[in-house]
């Protein structure tokens, strides 16, 4: 489904992504750790098509097309969704109009008032998009959007960062909803790449790979609960010799 390679980006003249390759397969989850500042929501905003991220060489290729200078609307059109880690508040647009919006741009038959329950936002939906709302809200927001749009391809940006315990058994059972990780991967019609700190995602997407993402490098790909409980014991910079890079 999704094809990087050898991708280097550039933000406000400095280099983030400095030869970044990876495959994601249909109906396949992967995850991606990284200490701060190593590039990893950098890569998430460059596949999404933020203007700021400049693609300096490689190719980004979803379903056969190429999506270097391909804008926001066209790549989220095709199927390419985020769940972003610090998304903005917006006032003016209520959390009802803007999920009606995506369902009908994105023809899906989602009930919003079914997902709004499961959800636990029904209290929220008159209020304007993550106006006040609580890290738990923000995150549920996010997923409601991602619902209303179902995208073949979903990255999450730390879905469990300012989330309770509570809220994270919510959100990761939804998110393994999304994700189809209940059917017959030989069925499933959903991708996603997780960048995750805690790993706690882990414990309801149960991906099929992981990356550790170094210095703008790719440097181990490895089974996903090994190369996180790797992490734990060795910390990250034993991947610099990890005998699994490819």
């Amino acid at each position: 489904m999704l094809e990087i390679k050898n991708l280097k980006v550039g933000i406000y003249g400095k280099e983030v992504l400095k030869g970044v390759s990876l495959t994601i397969p249909d109906g396949e989850t992967h995850v991606l750790f990284g200490p701060n500042g190593s590039g990893k929501t950098s890569l998430l905003m460059t596949v999404m098509g933020y203007p700021q991220y400049k693609i300096t060489g490689g190719s980004i290729m979803f379903n056969g097309r190429e999506l270097n200078s391909m804008p926001i609307d066209e790549r989220a059109m095709l199927g390419i969704g985020m769940f972003f880690q610090r998304p903005p508040s917006i006032k003016g647009i209520k959390l009802s109009d803007i999920t009606e919006i995506i369902k009908a741009k994105s023809g899906t038959r989602m009930d919003p008032a079914v997902a709004a329950k499961a959800l636990n936002l029904e209290y929220l939906m008159p209020r304007d998009i993550n106006n006040g709302f609580s890290g738990g809200e923000i995150k549920r927001s996010e997923l409601m959007q991602l619902f209303a749009q179902k995208p073949a391809f979903m990255m999450f940006d730390e879905p469990e960062s300012g989330v309770d315990i509570e809220n994270m058994k919510l959100i990761g059972s939804k998110i393994r909803n999304l994700l189809e990780r209940d059917v017959d991967k030989t069925q499933r019609t959903k991708s996603s790449l997780i960048i995750t700190h805690t790993g706690y995602i882990l414990d309801y997407a149960d991906a099929d790979y992981g990356y550790t993402l170094l210095d703008g490098v790719i440097k181990c790909r490895h089974d996903a609960r090994k190369l996180f409980e790797d992490i734990q014991h060795n910390g990250f910079r034993e991947c610099d010799e990890c005998l699994n890079t490819k």
